[in-house]
């Protein structure tokens, strides 16, 4: 008998995993399409996850334990001239700003929950369901095939990430650098973003780096020795947490900005099947604010949320429930894309009188108080 599912959720990395175990949780059969793709290289990343999302994942169990997540207590940026800003936990009456967690950790818990649940089949290919959601990611292959635009603004930057051992410890601390580099074959200085983040819990010594740089500079680091790579590195973190080594491979991809134009629509052919677009699949984020998984994974929430308080003679395919997921998220991903964007261009602007004006504001917003404490709050997922 064929297997027929409420709903099929397409693509099984974080996002499409979490709101699988949510779904099944909610009594609705869920096929997950699991198409792994072999990588040559371990998976280097690790993402800042706020509260709202570290509730969602200790409500499926999921949360990892240290030292998979290391808890930030306060956070430093650096401007480009003299601009400062300090975030703590303590100012903000909290234990912790947010919590640094190690990717395949993570990837690693959801999978196991999902076996667990049977409710939920891994399956390798599509199936027909009233509802799809597509959690793909940003190089989403079914959103292609159903003709939704996604409109890409790429920016002249690629992230460098890999993990490195630092003599200091971090200290709970994640860090942060505007600055410019001489980049070889180019005339100007060219604006970076370089983020070192706490890894291997309380008192570690390890940090994730992304940096985030032109795509020339980005392929001489990678063309670097090791020894030559952390030196670089060094120089311009200005040796914040003391001599450092490589501890994992160097990973590299493209940076954009990219919305899909619409998030909900019929499947093509069938007007009882409708589909759903989740996580990266419908919009990416420059990662300079460290957001991009909080902002996929409250998607999972709203539409969960959206499926809990349905009029229950509306099909899981009506259009009009699926607006009510598209409208709330569409307008906060907009507004956390425009802060991002907004960021990234500001610190890419050349000349003595954008750095002042921007390192201008960094002090003024850092002295601001009740501005400071909400934003904080914000971005914390309070």
């Amino acid at each position: 008998m064929a297997f027929t599912p409420d709903i099929c959720i397409r693509g099984a990395g974080i996002v499409g995993r979490a709101l699988a175990l949510l779904l099944a949780r909610e009594r609705l059969s869920v096929a997950l399409v699991d198409s792994p793709l072999a990588s040559a290289t371990p998976d280097v990343r690790a993402y800042s996850l706020n509260g709202a999302a570290m509730r969602l994942l200790q409500e499926l169990r999921c949360w990892p334990d240290s030292p998979a997540v290391t808890p930030v207590h306060q956070m430093q940026v650096w401007g480009d001239k003299g601009g400062q800003l300090n975030f703590g936990a303590q100012a903000q009456g909290v234990g912790e700003l947010n919590w640094i967690v190690d990717v395949p950790v993570l990837q690693e818990r959801l999978a196991a929950a999902v076996s667990f649940q049977p409710l939920i089949r891994v399956v390798h290919e599509p199936v027909q369901a009233p509802l799809s959601v597509v959690c793909e990611g940003r190089a989403s292959q079914t959103r292609t095939e159903l003709r939704v635009d996604f409109d890409i603004s790429a920016y002249s930057q690629h992230a460098v990430a890999t993990r490195l051992l630092c003599a200091q410890p971090h200290a709970g601390m994640a860090r942060q650098w505007f600055g410019w580099s001489t980049v070889a074959g180019l005339s100007e200085p060219q604006a970076h973003v370089l983020a070192l983040l706490p890894l291997g819990g309380e008192g570690g010594h390890e940090v994730a780096l992304v940096w985030s740089v032109h795509p020339l500079q980005a392929k001489a680091l990678m063309a670097l020795g090791a020894e030559d790579f952390a030196a670089e590195l060094g120089l311009a973190c200005g040796g914040a947490l003391g001599q450092m080594r490589l501890s994992a491979e160097r990973a590299l991809w493209p940076l954009q900005l990219a919305r899909a134009q619409r998030w909900i629509g019929p499947m093509p052919g069938n007007s009882k099947q409708a589909f759903a677009l989740a996580g990266d699949a419908a919009h990416t984020i420059h990662p300079l604010a460290g957001q991009g998984l909080n902002v996929g994974l409250a998607d999972v929430a709203e539409l969960v949320r959206v499926i809990q308080a349905k009029e229950f003679w509306r099909p899981l395919h009506d259009l009009k429930l699926l607006r009510r997921y598209e409208r709330a998220r569409q307008a906060d991903v907009q507004a956390m894309a425009w802060v991002t964007d907004g960021l990234q261009r500001l610190f890419a602007q050349p000349g003595t009188g954008w750095q002042s004006l921007r390192n201008w504001g960094m002090q003024g917003f850092d002295r601001s108080g009740p501005l400071k404490h909400w934003m904080t709050q914000q971005a914390m997922g309070q």
